[in-house]
C-alpha cells in the first residue's frame, strides 16, 4: 500500500485548481442509469470512487468513456443496461453506490442491489431509503446482504412505473434525498420529499436531472418537488453538465495554508458552497478574500482556537472536521469540538496525539488545546476525511510524518499530494 511521506515545516505559496465535487459526481454518474440516450459530464474529478462507479456501471451494462484528452469530461451510455445488480464485490468499499437503487427502479422496475461499505466511521443506515421507495409503491425485501426492488407487475407482465408520494425522512439524508429524487422523477403524478438534505451538491444534481428534462423545483430547501415525467433525455457533448467543485477540497486547502501559514489563491472555488467554513477560520484570525469562483487565503500568524457543532447543511459539515481539528491542534487557545452526525467520527484523535496533540474526548464532544508545534511520528489513517486531517498535521509538525493506508484519501482527494508539492510542500508517495 501507498504512503505519504511529509516533512513539515514549508510555507504554502501560489494556486490550487479545485476539482470537481465528489459528492456531486457520484449520484449524476448514477443519474445517468435515467436515461437510455448519451450522458456527458464535465469537471469529473479523477478519485477512487469514481473509477469504482464506472466499474459498478459497466457491470451493469453502461458504457463509460473518460476523454484522454481532456479527464474530466466523462460520457455514459446506459442505453444497453441489462443487468439491474449492484454485486458486493463493487459495493463493499464505497456507501455511495446505493445511489444506483433508485434510478434502476425507476426506469427498469426491479433493481438487486448489495447492502453498502465504506468508511467505519459510524452507522448510515439504508432504511430511510427503503421507507421512501416503498412510500412509492415498489416491494422491497432484504435478505443475505441484499436489497430486492421491484415495482408490481402490470396486466400485460411488466413492470409498473413508481407511483409520487409524499415522503417525510426520520432525519436528514443527503443520499436519501438524491436516490428519491432520482426515482421520483421518472414516477407517475407528484413526489415530495420533506424534510430534504439542503447540501449544494444535492441542488447540482436537480439542476442536471432539469437538464435532462426532470421537473424540479424547491432544491436548496427543505422540501422538494417532483413532478414524475414518462422518459428522460441525455446530456450532449455540446450541452453538457458541469459539476461543482469540491466544498470539502477547497476546506481542506484552506485550512492546511491556515496551518502552516503562507498566501494561496484556489480556483474553481465556490466561496458559497463554504460559508461556515470560512467563518470558523476568519474567527482564527485567518484572512480570506474571496470571487467568484476563487479564493485567496492568507495566513501570517498563528492562528486562535475555534469551537464547532457539526451540522447538516447549512452549518459546519462533518466533513471539514478532522481537518479543523487539526488546525487547533496548533493554534492558540483551548477549543471544543462537537460531532453530531456520525458516532464514529473521532478514530483521527490517537493519530495527532502520535504527533504531540493535546485531545481528550468525551462521548462527542473532543476539547484540544493547542501546542505551539507538533513532532513527525508515522500514523495511520482510518478513513477519508481523517486522512486529510493526518497530512494537514504533517504538513505543519517538526520532522517527518509517515500516513499510512492513504486509500482513503485517494477515495476523495484529486492527486493531493501533487497539488501540495506544486505550493511548496515537502511532500512524496512512497511505496510499502
Amino acid at each position: 500500500m501507498d504512503k505519504l511521506l511529509i516533512r513539515g515545516g514549508r510555507r504554502l505559496q501560489g494556486e490550487v485548481t479545485i476539482a470537481g465535487a465528489k459528492n456531486a459526481a457520484l449520484p449524476e454518474l448514477c443519474a445517468a442509469l435515467l436515461s437510455a440516450e448519451p450522458v456527458t459530464l464535465v469537471n469529473v474529478p479523477q478519485l477512487q470512487d469514481v473509477n469504482t462507479t464506472f466499474k459498478l456501471l459497466a457491470n451493469m451494462g453502461t458504457v463509460c468513456q473518460r476523454d484522454a484528452d481532456h479527464p474530466d469530461r466523462v460520457v455514459l451510455d446506459a442505453g444497453g443496461v441489462t443487468n439491474p445488480e449492484a454485486p458486493y464485490e463493487l459495493v463493499k468499499t464505497m456507501r455511495a453506490s446505493i445511489l444506483v437503487l433508485g434510478p434502476l427502479l425507476a426506469r427498469f422496475g426491479k433493481a438487486h442491489v448489495s447492502l453498502p461499505g465504506g468508511c467505519a466511521i459510524g452507522s448510515r443506515p439504508v432504511d430511510q431509503h427503503i421507507k421512501g421507495l416503498q412510500a412509492m409503491g415498489a416491494q422491497i425485501t432484504v435478505e443475505r446482504g441484499y436489497i430486492e426492488a421491484a415495482c408490481p407487475l402490470g396486466a400485460d407482465g411488466q413492470p409498473q412505473r413508481l407511483k409520487g408520494a409524499r415522503i417525510t425522512t426520520d432525519m436528514v439524508t443527503v443520499t436519501g434525498t438524491e436516490n428519491l429524487m432520482m426515482a421520483a422523477t421518472l414516477a407517475e403524478g407528484e413526489t415530495v420529499l420533506e424534510n430534504a438534505a439542503m447540501e449544494p451538491e444535492i441542488s447540482d444534481l436537480a439542476e442536471m436531472l432539469i437538464a435532462m428534462g426532470a421537473r424540479i423545483e424547491g432544491h436548496g430547501t427543505p422540501r422538494i418537488r417532483i413532478q414524475g415525467v414518462e422518459s428522460l433525455h441525455g446530456l450532449s457533448a455540446d450541452k453538457p453538465h458541469h459539476i461543482i467543485p469540491d466544498r470539502i477540497e477547497t476546506g481542506t486547502f484552506l485550512c492546511a495554508v491556515a496551518a502552516t501559514g503562507g498566501d494561496v489563491t484556489l480556483r474553481r472555488a465556490n466561496a458559497e458552497h463554504l460559508k461556515a467554513v470560512i467563518e470558523k477560520l476568519r474567527e482564527a484570525g485567518v484572512n480570506l478574500e474571496t470571487g467568484d469562483d476563487w479564493i485567496r487565503v492568507k495566513a501570517d500568524t498563528r492562528p486562535k482556537s475555534v469551537g464547532f457543532r457539526t451540522r447538516e447543511h447549512p452549518g459546519f459539515p462533518t466533513d471539514m472536521q478532522a481537518q479543523f481539528m487539526a488546525l487547533d491542534c496548533i493554534a492558540d487557545g483551548t477549543a471544543v469540538i462537537t460531532e453530531t452526525i456520525f458516532e464514529n467520527r473521532f478514530m483521527h484523535v490517537n493519530e495527532l496525539v502520535r504527533l504531540g496533540a493535546q485531545i481528550n474526548v468525551d462521548g462527542h464532544t473532543a476539547v484540544v488545546k493547542g501546542v505551539p508545534r507538533l513532532s513527525g511520528a508515522s500514523v495511520m489513517a482510518t478513513d477519508l476525511r481523517a486522512s486529510a486531517g493526518l497530512v494537514i498535521a504533517g504538513l505543519v509538525a517538526d520532522g517527518e510524518t509517515l500516513v499510512d493506508r492513504i486509500y482513503h484519501l485517494d477515495r476523495g482527494y484529486d492527486r493531493m499530494e501533487v497539488k501540495l508539492r506544486a505550493i511548496g510542500a515537502d511532500i512524496e508517495r512512497v511505496k510499502a
